[in-house]
């Protein structure tokens, strides 16, 4: 069984910096292609970045040269978020699948496995 753990959401200014974690435990999982969601209520979970094993990245538009995702080479994924906007405020959500990476990996349906989230809240 694969499970993910976040943690490191918070309160911040606008402006400011938070680094998520997500721990993913399980058979295998080195190989998972991994990513991060976010999901304000009322909304569908928009992909975020996703990151392979041999570390290639994706980012969506809206946070490209603010957030960078990175992963070790054992169980941890980060989600640096730097320049922090209120329309950031979600919950966000790693996710993992057993496949590669590939263009499509920020579409919330590729992934099985997902954490429980975490509150990222940004004031102005």
């Amino acid at each position: 069984q694969v499970h993910l753990v976040e943690s490191g959401g918070g309160s911040v200014q606008s402006g400011g910096s938070l680094r998520l974690s997500c721990v993913i435990s399980g058979p295998n999982t080195r190989d998972y292609c991994m990513g991060w969601f976010r999901q304000v209520p009322g909304h569908g979970r928009e992909g975020v970045a996703a990151i392979a094993t041999a570390g290639s990245t994706l980012y969506a538009e809206s946070v490209k040269g603010r957030f960078t995702i990175s992963r070790d080479k054992v169980n941890t994924m980060y989600l640096q978020m730097n320049a922090l906007k209120p329309e950031d405020t979600a919950m966000y959500y790693c996710a993992a699948y057993s496949r590669m990476c590939y263009s499509g990996s920020l579409g919330s349906a590729t992934y099985k496995y997902w954490g429980q989230g975490t509150q990222v809240t940004v004031s102005a």
